[in-house]
């Protein structure tokens, strides 16, 4: 008989679990989440992928990669008592000119992401409202005396966390040829969040199987041929590595290859089918800011160092600072079809005597002389 009473009470236990997981997704939509889901996460076959990745040196001078890839691969270490991981998917794309933008040489663009308020502030605010309410929905349960103290932390890109292996196996997505991950119906176009508890909640399974099938439009599209192979990149030879992690000097072989892309690179997104009709985001703070997604190379190079701050205030592209944004305007300028006109612009900026700036500089008028040179 009490064994019966035991099962039962379980049971009962179990059912509130499942109901709180419920619950949890009827929260995270209020937040404006467009998916969430929960998953006991098993990394042990995406770690084996990254050492393969950071002994290849693929991950270029991001080293703090390979310090803490430990923490990354193992959640419980990173936050010991954890059970699970809540992962949240927020869609951010606010502008469709993507490819009238690319194809405008004298504009310069900017990677969709960052086009409006920085996203870890706004996420992460939003999973701490989420986690105070499974905190309060928690406290009022009546579960066994011996269950251990709730502990939870929000996580936003800015942690040793593989938010993509994880938001995988909880069935937001597949990772795709491009490395990215990819929803059937939302597309690519998406910031994930995660939620580190300890909470035994039920996991969701995933029905979103890889569907890249024979497609190659991510690796063909590539403008600098950073993926080695289907589903690896070289982040070395990767535009959004080099205009945004890359504190150093450009590679002048990749120079060319750039364009016009000033801040980061979606054309793996752009060229992927599952982006046909990608999902559009619901949050104003994405909404673009002062005109970047339809700016001149030109009118941006001009902005002094005051202007640029105020007009990056609160924004991702803050990552690089004023003398990455000068750099990465310049080789825009060398890339530019009108020679005459970029090189005025370059020269009126004999200002700058910063020895990086400069070096990108000089690279750009003597690529733009050489061009006015060889016309007929």
């Amino acid at each position: 008989m009490f064994a019966d009473y035991r099962r039962d009470y379980l049971m009962t236990e179990a059912q509130q679990w499942a109901e709180l997981a419920l619950q949890i997704k009827n929260w995270a939509a209020e937040l404006g989440f467009a998916q969430c889901a929960v998953s006991e996460p098993d990394l042990t076959l995406a770690s084996e992928r990254l050492q393969q990745w950071l002994q290849a040196r693929h991950h270029g001078s991001m080293e703090w990669m390979q310090e803490r890839a430990e923490l990354r691969s193992h959640p419980e270490k990173l936050l010991p008592g954890t059970l699970r991981v809540i992962s949240v998917r927020m869609d951010y794309l606010a502008d469709n000119s993507m490819l009238a933008v690319l194809k405008s040489d004298d504009k310069a663009y900017i990677s969709r992401y960052a086009l409006g308020r920085d996203y870890h502030k706004l996420i992460r605010k939003r999973l701490a409202q989420l986690a105070d309410k499974i905190r309060a929905a928690i406290d009022a349960m009546p579960l066994d005396a011996s269950q251990p103290e709730l502990i939870q932390r929000p996580f936003v890109d800015s942690a040793p966390v593989m938010e993509k292996p994880i938001a995988e196996q909880a069935g937001l997505g597949w990772i795709g040829k491009n490395t990215l991950l990819i929803n059937s119906e939302a597309g690519s176009w998406f910031f994930l969040g995660e939620l580190f508890t300890s909470a035994p909640l039920p996991v969701d399974s995933s029905d979103q199987t890889d569907q890249c099938g024979n497609c190659r439009a991510c690796l063909t599209t590539c403008p600098t041929d950073a993926f080695t192979a289907p589903y690896q990149l070289d982040a070395r030879r990767c535009i959004a590595y080099q205009t945004i992690e890359n504190r150093g000097s450009i590679p002048v072989e990749l120079r060319g290859a750039l364009g016009n892309r000033v801040f980061g690179c979606d054309d793996c997104q752009i060229f992927c089918p599952w982006n046909r009709q990608p999902a559009q985001t619901q949050q104003a703070d994405f909404a673009p800011r002062h005109q970047l997604q339809d700016s001149q190379l030109a009118e941006l190079f001009m902005w002094s160092e005051q202007q640029w701050l105020e007009r990056t205030a609160g924004s991702p592209i803050r990552r690089i600072g004023y003398r990455g944004w000068l750099r990465n305007l310049s080789v825009g300028l060398g890339n530019w079809s009108d020679a005459a006109a970029a090189i005025k612009v370059l020269q009126s900026r004999a200002d700058i005597d910063d020895q990086l700036v400069r070096e990108h500089i000089d690279w750009a008028l003597q690529t733009q002389r050489q061009r006015l040179d060889d016309q007929p």
